[in-house]
């Protein structure tokens, strides 16, 4: 009655776009988001904070720890 709730996992492009954290070297802040191959444009999702964001990130989007690159 009161079990886990389901989180449900949003599609994005695979074919056209990579999934990117961007991290800034002077404030630390990341940012993850996603990359379209072809333009180099940049969509931001959401911000990360903590490990917790991460993993809400990539349960959101249904991916694996070897996907996402990470850019400066």
């Amino acid at each position: 009655m009161f079990g886990r709730r389901k989180i449900k996992t949003e599609e994005y492009d695979k074919e056209n776009c990579k999934p990117v954290i961007r991290a800034s070297i002077c404030t630390g802040e990341q940012v993850a988001g996603f990359k379209d191959v072809r333009t180099g444009r940049f969509e931001e999702v959401m911000l990360i904070k903590n490990h917790k964001d991460m993993e809400a990130f990539r349960q959101r989007y249904g991916i694996l720890e070897e996907e996402i690159g990470k850019e400066y």
